[in-house]
């Protein structure tokens, strides 16, 4: 989000000119990723995003056409009423774990790229039927629930994503997979996830909350990475880019 980004850049360069200190511009994906890389040991990963490094550059190979997964579940979470507390997406699995019956969602993969605004669209409309009393079970004629909703709509977008990784550790000869970022926190696509993985020989790594969710730990951890290796931000170039892609950072503290 633009504003809060801003209001920090003018704190950070006003601490930077009092203290007379070296700014560093941070990615925030780059921060997710060495933030993951730290804390779970893992050495070469694709990334769910999907990423894999090549040649000090995070390359992307898949990404979304339209909008973030962690964005559908949280306008979903607004569609349902559901709470923020402590975060949308963290009771959309709670719910997702009471659910039985799994719907028919879009499911929109591309080569190594997904879109999710037509499956929001999809289970939006699934809400107002259930909110009508006109939404049931096919196989049982039962009334569908919030739960089984959310489980809809974890599974198939989950199941997107199990695919793509899949397609990029087989693509770079990969056997681990990182997961990071807010969604990176749900146990059903860390499980997912490592089945896919086990059956290809490979592992999964993922964090907890502390650390998959965004947090000043990570950036300050991208940070001095890149300022040990001599990188610095002059001040007239201190400025918030909203689409700073992943492969536009040069990785200059890899090298492998």
């Amino acid at each position: 989000m633009g504003a809060p980004l801003t209001s920090v850049a003018i704190a950070a360069r006003t601490l930077g000119l009092l203290w007379n200190k070296p700014l560093v511009g941070v990615n925030h994906c780059v921060g997710h990723i060495e933030m993951g890389r730290e804390i779970t040991g893992a050495t070469n990963p694709v990334v769910l995003y999907v990423i894999a490094y090549s040649t000090q550059r995070y390359r992307i190979f898949g990404e979304t056409l339209d909008i973030a997964v962690g964005n559908c579940l949280d306008r979903f979470a607004r569609t349902l009423n559901i709470p923020n507390d402590p975060a949308p997406g963290y009771n959309i699995e709670q719910l997702a774990k009471k659910g039985r019956v799994l719907l028919d969602l879009p499911y929109a993969v591309k080569g190594m790229d997904c879109s999710f605004s037509g499956i929001l669209a999809k289970v939006d409309e699934y809400a107002a039927q259930m909110n009508a009393g006109k939404l049931l079970d096919p196989a049982t004629g039962e009334k569908i629930t919030p739960e089984d909703l959310c489980f809809t709509l974890q599974e198939t977008v989950f199941g997107m994503l199990v695919e793509i990784t899949e397609r990029a550790m087989a693509h770079v000869g990969s056997d681990q997979v990182l997961i990071v970022g807010g969604v990176g926190c749900n146990e059903r696509v860390q499980e997912m996830m490592g089945i896919m993985a086990r059956e290809r020989g490979g592992s999964v790594y993922a964090t907890d909350e502390r650390f998959c969710i965004d947090n000043g730990i990570m950036i300050a951890h991208a940070g001095l990475l890149a300022y040990e290796t001599g990188q610095v931000t002059e001040l007239k170039d201190t400025t918030c880019t909203q689409r700073f892609r992943t492969d536009d950072v040069f990785v200059a503290w890899r090298n492998d």
